[in-house]
């Protein structure tokens, strides 16, 4: 059966959001040279990372900084700004699609960098480049239920390894041209960190308000794009169909409960020039208000939204209607409005 799954928000406010991309910069034009031989060998052009997906350059940590240690620096930071005490937080929601093993969870490594007390429920929540939305909405919910007063959501991700595996493996003698396409895809992705802190509305007026939002699942699609550290593979065509059928979908149904037609901003995922230009068409958006960070920050997964949110905060303004847009791979698609 077809449906959104709807949520509302009576007492939840967004007190911080902070990013930091990681420090060094790897160009598109870099990512060429490397792999010149196997373009030549395909007879492939160079320049297909800037001209389809318009990403010109992505971010790498490089060896000195681990992309948990930089999750608790922006969790500390978004703290500090919100002006919320580690003692107060009573829940750590950690978003990322990056981990280093199985198990412990990240959540506990950020949980004890940030300081956080005993009494904090802290645990991943791991839905590809959804998650961070999904986070910010179970946090919302427990929130809203009276469970805890604060809530971190939190999110670092490392594109470093799977970038240099995906350069490696597609310089190999035995990559044709459909296996070069089928993880093109990873070579737009990059690193950084996000963290969002959430607290009760009544208490901070300052705050931003998170007023809910829709889901929706596609799950028949879950074979179309599935990643690791090894590399990520992806059928393009039928993930960008069967993505579109499912944005519109749910835009459509969430009309009945939601007017998202004239937002001030839409702070999408950040995939690329193709994705975006066709859920602004499909939907309608207003371009003028979709700001863009994939172009020089690359695809940064979960923490892509959070990033976009960062960088076009100083230009919103008190009463400003944000809707956050995202899909995931599976496919999964979530929307949420705040009233900044």
């Amino acid at each position: 059966m077809d449906g959104n799954a709807t949520t509302s928000h009576t007492n939840v406010a967004l007190l911080a959001v902070a990013s930091t991309l990681a420090p060094i910069v790897t160009t598109s034009i870099e990512i060429d040279r490397r792999l010149q031989p196997a373009l030549k060998r395909l007879r492939l052009p160079s320049g297909l990372l800037q001209r389809v997906a318009g990403v010109y350059e992505r971010r790498n940590w490089g060896s000195d900084l681990a992309f948990d240690d930089a999750a608790v620096s922006a969790g500390k930071r978004a703290l500090s700004e919100a002006g919320v005490e580690p003692g107060q937080v009573g829940l750590l929601i950690n978003t990322s699609v990056t981990r280093k093993h199985l198990e412990p969870s990240v959540a506990v490594r950020i949980h004890h960098g940030l300081g956080l007390p005993s009494s904090a429920t802290n645990f991943d929540i791991a839905n590809a480049c959804l998650g961070f939305v999904n986070g910010m909405t179970l946090a919302a919910q427990l929130i809203d239920s009276g469970q805890v007063d604060y809530a971190v959501v939190i999110d670092g991700e490392d594109a470093d390894e799977i970038q240099a595996n995906t350069i490696d493996r597609l310089g190999r003698p035995d990559i044709g041209r459909k296996d070069f396409m089928s993880e093109f895809a990873s070579l737009t992705l990059g690193s950084g960190r996000a963290a969002a802190v959430l607290g009760r509305a009544d208490r901070h007026p300052e705050g931003h308000r998170m007023l809910g939002g829709v889901t929706r699942a596609a799950t028949q699609f879950n074979g179309l794009c599935v990643g690791s550290v090894d590399g990520m593979f992806t059928d393009a065509k039928a993930l960008l169909k069967g993505g579109m059928e499912l944005v519109v979908s749910a835009w459509t149904e969430a009309k009945r409960d939601w007017n998202w037609s004239s937002m001030d901003r839409y702070i999408l995922h950040q995939v690329s020039d193709v994705h975006t230009n066709a859920i602004v068409k499909a939907t309608g958006l207003d371009r003028a208000r979709v700001p863009l960070t994939y172009p020089l920050f690359g695809n940064v997964g979960p923490a892509s939204i959070p990033i976009t949110l960062a960088e076009e905060a100083k230009t919103l303004h008190r009463g400003d209607r944000v809707l956050l847009m995202g899909v995931g791979s599976g496919l999964n698609t979530a929307m949420m409005e705040l009233a900044w």
